[in-house]
């Protein structure tokens, strides 16, 4: 089911810009027998009081709100008849008044007819799948199922049901064959299985499969949880960041295999009906693979002791997350399919995971007799309750000061898929690069912009800097980037724009408006409640960051960031702060024209930038074939195209990086392997054309500001 989990219990710590100041609507509280009642009222008053842009609930908002729950609850199309929908219409234009009223009756009506037609989809799925498949049959099937209309009749949705489980028992079918070709290459007795033994496996496979997933999932669901999906597609209208956490989620922001757990070491995200590899932790069992990639998506989970995996394809994903991890020793096969449409089955021994190496890291690189450093920064973490301990701005200081104890002559900041973080700690953070002045602007609705500001005089750093961003470096990332932008403190190398997400959340416990307890758990809301602007007066929403050296990256004509959400905030501009330019580099304008034009004619660039195009061109094909013989010749051909650009993984710089002393000093006591973490990290650098071209331009910055090699006596920030 792609999108009855669409957006909910969304997975944004990696994308969200949390606000840790309180909200206060202690002017009211509420009582209502009717749980349901209770929760649509908390909620609107939250909304209408506390969201920045509170929209008005009117008949365009019904409309709205009416069509995207429809497509919440049956996005594949393989529930609903148009007789079922012409049904809903109904209500229409009537749901802001039914919200005003605290009246769920259309939700009632509609999740009443799901529930059923799931029952009768459970008994079309069986029956379409106790008969063979032909894939000699010159059929075809499209994975764009917005192009779809809602059946008429039941013999429609039993052909729509044909195609689609025609399609995922496709893999399967093929997966068998490889596997049978592999026995037979092993050992020369073995017996090829019969073309219908194969079939007949492959259609038992996906049954096992999407059985596990309506009993494990579907059926689990409470009237609670389908009650949140209707929360959810009400909050949702006023903005991609605003959602509602029901009860038994409220505590899950991040959904990942990180941290002190036995599992693969990967961060997961739900988009769409997809679970997708957002992060790999290094270190991590994934990242030893060396086959797992950022936005790769798991499509089946198999245990070692069984023998046909689980298709997790629209599952919640705290359920697939239970087939992902398991005990430490343990195998279990992910099938993946990679950004380019190729699919492979890939296994992973579990491993117990470190949250650690999440936080940031650095390395020195000699480059024509002089010596740079590079701090790669995963996330602006923090822990509130040991903000002096547990904070991204610190450890980059202290990273800063190792890296200066090696004569380090110009600095690379890595944000490259860094989804953001706390504000406080960005604030903290640009603040060791200059020397005082405003960071960031905070606008509220109805109130007068705040300027967050970095006070304290002295600088961490004031050598050549550069930093590296692309189309996933969102929210505290793009605070970062822009105010050393503005400042003209630092280049800005990396994609054509970053993620593009200037607002602020909050997070609220509506426990908290309760007059009586009895009514149970209602649990929280994530709402945007600021918008965040540069000190030059812009926003980075929707328009991000635009890099000063612009260079073509894996996403580059991939759809991604905040423009392509559902209805993200407007772009819009607030006044300039004071602030004073960083005067001390001889060359920026020049330095920046010279990277551009070697950029130009960088031959691997050239090659990255036509592997995006074709990427982008296998994601536009959405109808495949069905027939066996036609499948096989495009996957193999699919491979054969991508071949040319397997030297984009084979570059080589001439670059060595090493360890600092410091951290040099931890191998001999290291119960982690870090000296294994920091070598395989070390050989990515040298393979890295951004961070080699990050280099030149340190080389090509002059600065007359003299680079202290010495600790800094910036005091600890205090929370």
């Amino acid at each position: 089911m792609r999108k009855i989990m669409k957006r909910n219990y969304k997975v944004l710590s990696l994308l969200l810009l949390l606000a840790f100041a309180s909200c206060s609507f202690t002017t009211k509280s509420f009582d209502d027998p009717d749980k349901d009642k209770l929760l649509v009222k908390i909620i609107t008053y939250v909304l209408e009081r506390g969201h920045f842009d509170p929209i008005a609930m009117d008949d365009t908002f019904s409309e709205e709100l009416f069509n995207d729950y429809i497509e919440t609850l049956d996005p594949f199309k393989r529930y609903f008849y148009a007789s079922d929908i012409k049904e809903f219409e109904k209500y229409k234009l009537l749901l802001d008044d039914q919200l005003k009223a605290t009246d769920v009756t259309f939700f009632n009506v509609t999740h009443e007819r799901l529930l059923k037609r799931i029952a009768e989809a459970k008994e079309v799925y069986r029956e379409v799948l106790s008969t063979p498949f032909d894939y000699t049959l010159n059929e075809t099937f499209d994975t764009d199922y917005d192009k779809d209309d809602f059946v008429k009749n039941k013999k429609e949705l039993k052909e729509r049901w044909r195609k689609q489980l025609k399609f995922s028992t496709l893999s399967n079918f093929d997966d068998i064959h490889i596997q049978d070709k592999q026995n037979k290459d092993r050992d020369a007795s073995y017996v090829l299985k019969t073309e219908g033994v194969i079939e007949k496996e492959a259609r038992e496979a996906t049954l096992k499969s999407i059985d596990i997933y309506f009993n494990d999932n579907i059926d689990d669901l409470q009237r609670e949880d389908w009650f949140g999906f209707y929360i959810n597609a009400i909050v949702e209208e006023f903005d991609p960041h605003t959602y509602y956490l029901p009860p038994r989620n409220k505590e899950v922001f991040d959904m990942d295999m990180s941290g002190k757990l036995e599992g693969i070491g990967a961060r997961l995200q739900k988009r769409m009906d997809y679970i997708k590899i957002v992060e790999l932790i290094s270190g991590g069992p994934a990242w030893r693979s060396k086959e797992l990639e950022v936005e790769d998506i798991i499509l089946k989970v198999k245990q070692e002791d069984e023998e046909f995996p689980i298709d997790i394809v629209g599952m919640r994903i705290n359920d697939a997350i239970k087939y992902i991890k398991g005990p430490k020793g343990t195998k279990v096969t992910l099938t993946i399919k990679k950004v380019d449409g190729t699919i492979k089955d890939i296994d992973i021994i579990r491993d117990v995971v470190e949250l650690g190496e999440t936080y940031a890291k650095s390395s020195v690189v000699e480059k024509d007799g002089k010596t740079f450093g590079i701090i790669n920064l995963p996330k602006f973490y923090v822990d509130f309750n040991d903000y002096k301990n547990i904070n991204a701005a610190q450890d980059v200081k202290k990273e800063i000061e190792r890296l200066k104890s090696e004569g380090m002559e110009g600095l690379i900041l890595d944000l490259r898929n860094n989804g953001g973080g706390s504000l406080p700690t960005v604030v903290d953070m640009a603040g060791l690069f200059i020397k005082e002045g405003p960071i960031v602007q905070v606008r509220s609705t109805g109130a007068n912009k705040e300027v967050l500001k970095d006070r304290d005089k002295s600088i961490s750093w004031d050598g050549p800097l550069v930093v590296l961003v692309n189309e996933l470096s969102a929210s505290a990332s793009e605070i970062m980037a822009a105010a050393m932008q503005d400042y003209k403190r630092a280049i800005v190398i990396g994609s054509k724009q970053t993620y593009g997400k200037g607002t602020v959340q909050n997070v609220y416990n509506l426990n908290d408006l309760i007059r009586n307890p009895s009514s149970g758990d209602l649990g929280a809301l994530a709402f945007t409640t600021q918008k965040y602007y540069r000190i030059d007066g812009g926003s980075v929403q929707l328009e991000g960051v635009k890099s000063d050296v612009r260079v073509p990256g894996r996403f580059s004509f991939i759809e991604v960031g905040e423009k392509e959400k559902d209805n993200p905030l407007p772009y819009d501009e607030i006044t300039a702060a004071e602030y004073i330019p960083w005067e001390y580099y001889f060359d920026y304008d020049s330095t920046i024209e010279k990277s551009k034009q070697r950029m130009i004619a960088n031959e691997q660039l050239k090659l990255i930038e036509e592997n995006a195009k074709w990427v982008k061109s296998k994601i536009d094909e959405t109808e495949v074939s069905l027939n066996y013989e036609i499948y096989k010749r495009d996957y193999e051909l699919n491979n054969e195209e991508g071949k040319r650009f397997e030297a984009i993984s084979k570059y080589q710089t001439n670059l060595t990086f090493r360890s600092h002393a410091y951290e040099k000093g931890l191998f001999a006591q290291d119960t982690t392997d870090l000296k294994e973490k920091r070598t395989r990290w070390h050989e990515s650098l040298a393979k890295d054309v951004y961070v080699e071209e990050a280099l030149n331009v340190l080389e090509d910055l002059k600065t007359s500001y003299p680079i202290k090699k010495v600790a800094s006596t910036k005091p600890e920030i205090k929370k």
